[in-house]
């Protein structure tokens, strides 16, 4: 009985760091990565902040992917559950983690960001948005090809280190690269997203348009979800 005892606390304490992991590993990529924009974007432009991104990523990758996997995106979680990578029982507690992590860091950088005189929400707080709140103005459409897009690349890359002759010591750099690139390519699109959990995070904080528009985030991540497992799936069918 005692050993079933203990070996239940494990089990449990293990899947508790999992998720513990997701929320402070997607609180730091949003604060890292949006405080970078919020806090330093004038000083440090475009590239500067689409490198912040993909370091943090790739740091993040190395110091949580033993523990969660380090998924801290939703979009991964379901398309790694979907493709049979990942359990489906933890999509959702994964989810919300990630969520509240999300916002947590979003809410941290706020605190900070305030702490400036001439701070101001109005400004965008890095949120996600199309046709008016898009960085370049650009349309509707343009923006949601743009989110679809570039998750799928995303996603991709994912599920391609997830293969057993990919070697699991290079998952954090092609993943952090990647995502850097994806930022240089959209930031001036849709400000970049491609990861609902780091919209959300700063949307909740900024509230009005940044929280209407994000339905447009979800539908895009949800058809490169799709895509990417349909793809994936059928380029490994023939080989």
């Amino acid at each position: 009985m005692q050993f079933f005892w203990n070996n239940t606390k494990i089990k449990i304490a293990k899947t508790m760091n999992k998720y513990i992991a997701e929320i402070l590993g997607t609180c730091l990529l949003v604060l890292m990565g949006c405080g970078s924009a919020v806090l330093a974007g004038s000083q440090i432009g475009l590239l500067g902040i689409a490198l912040t991104f993909g370091f943090s990523l790739l740091f993040l990758a190395y110091w949580l992917g033993p523990i969660s996997g380090c998924h801290l995106n939703p979009a991964v979680t379901l398309t790694l559950a979907f493709s049979k990578k990942a359990p489906m029982r933890e999509v959702v507690p994964y989810i919300i983690s990630q969520i509240i992590g999300g916002i947590l860091g979003g809410f941290i950088l706020l605190q900070i960001a305030q702490g400036n005189a001439e701070f101001s929400l109005a400004s965008g707080f890095a949120c996600n948005g199309f046709a008016e709140h898009s960085p370049g103005k650009y349309s509707m459409i343009s923006c949601l090809i743009t989110e679809a897009a570039m998750t799928f690349v995303l996603l991709m890359v994912v599920l391609s280190t997830t293969r057993k002759e990919f070697s699991a010591s290079a998952t954090g750099l092609c993943v952090g690269i990647t995502l850097a690139a994806i930022h240089l390519v959209s930031i001036p699109v849709t400000n970049t997203s491609v990861n609902l959990a780091r919209s959300i995070g700063v949307a909740a904080l900024h509230g009005g348009w940044a929280l209407e528009q994000l339905w447009l985030f979800a539908v895009a991540h949800l058809i490169a979800v799709v895509l990417a497992i349909v793809v994936y799936k059928l380029l490994n069918d023939c080989k």
